[in-house]
């Protein structure tokens, strides 16, 4: 059954109301704070009908009712109105990335501090799973006439930087030698199948040895650990200023399921895209996992020149502001990519 318009307006008004206070909505109270030009008693029978069709549901500790899953998904789906983030919120995510964001790892890192620090809930970011990608090359850019700096770049446009001091007696002319060895030998290997074992047999090839032992160190460090991409998780402790997670035994299970990682890289891989934002929103019920049956998941996948890198993601209550959360990823999604630029 299609829901007529005045059931829509009823039923946005009884989500909203819900979101902003966390209290069950009754028909006095829908008829006092929104025009909608019909009476209480009128309102009552239409969230009769709407709770026969499953849309807001009945606790049995208030007169009130609350929206159920079909009624959150209708909304998100139908009733949602798009909004953007406002300039504020802009400035204060851009001076966040320029004053705390100085490596790439730190570009994942702090957006996920930015998400739960604007949205009060659950945030996560899963890295770039660099382990099926394709080593392109190592190049050397001097710095001045003692350091040079070392980028590593794989098919994704993830890159690795870092400043190496010049051994005495080495020259740009010796790292660009043995970048071009290098390169010869990785250029076009998964970063998974890259043998370290078979690196070290080069440097008996070498002249400068110790300009290449500098390099080694820094390719097996950067290789060791990007062979695995990781999860940034924060905001846990917000949870327990949710009114729905007062209830100490409920929110500890959320808090373990947290830390499972498999459990999160399954939520965050799960409906990747690979032509759009790929942002999806799991509610309540939907979630695959029990633990998380009263929680709705935001989440959006992240791209770099065209190509999917990973995900970013809120979880909190059903109750969370999904118009404002959805504008925030939709945003982060961009600017994150403008922000990778920085370190090619």
């Amino acid at each position: 059954m299609m829901l007529d318009k005045r059931k829509q307006r009823i039923l946005q008004a009884i989500i909203d109301d819900y979101i902003s206070t966390a209290e069950p909505v009754g028909s006095r109270t829908i008829a006092r704070k929104y025009d909608l030009g019909i009476s209480p008693a009128t309102i009552r029978n239409e969230m009769a009908d709407l709770e026969l069709l499953g849309y807001i549901e009945h606790l049995h500790t208030s007169s009130g009712r609350v929206p159920s899953s079909k009624g959150y998904r209708f909304y998100v789906d139908d009733l949602l109105t798009p909004t953007k983030i406002t300039a504020t919120e802009m400035d204060t995510i851009q001076q966040w990335y320029d004053t705390k964001v100085q490596r790439l790892d730190g570009v994942f890192r702090e957006t996920a501090k930015i998400i739960s620090h604007l949205t009060n809930n659950v945030s996560m970011v899963i890295t770039p799973q660099l382990a099926e990608s394709t080593f392109n090359y190592i190049k050397f850019v001097s710095l001045d006439d003692q350091n040079v700096v070392a980028a590593i770049m794989s098919d994704t446009g993830y890159i690795e930087n870092k400043i190496i001091k010049m051994p005495h007696g080495s020259s740009m002319l010796d790292f660009e030698q043995i970048a071009e060895s290098l390169n010869a030998y990785l250029s076009g290997k998964k970063i998974s199948e890259i043998s370290m074992g078979a690196i070290h047999k080069m440097r008996s090839e070498m002249i400068d040895t110790a300009a290449f032992n500098k390099i080694i160190d820094i390719v097996e460090h950067a290789l060791a650990g990007k062979k695995r991409n990781q999860i940034y998780t924060e905001g846990t402790p917000q949870l327990l200023d949710q009114p729905e997670f007062h209830d100490i035994n409920k929110v500890k299970n959320i808090l373990l399921m947290l830390e499972e990682e498999p459990i999160l890289r399954d939520i965050l891989y799960s409906q990747m895209q690979k032509s759009d934002t790929g942002l999806t929103v799991t509610i309540g019920q939907e979630n695959k996992y029990t633990t998380i049956k009263d929680c709705s998941i935001i989440k959006a996948t992240y791209h770099f020149d065209g190509q999917p890198l990973g995900t970013i993601a809120v979880l909190g209550p059903t109750r969370m502001e999904y118009s404002k959360v959805i504008a925030l990823l939709e945003f982060m999604n961009e600017n994150m990519a403008r922000m990778l630029k920085r370190f090619l």
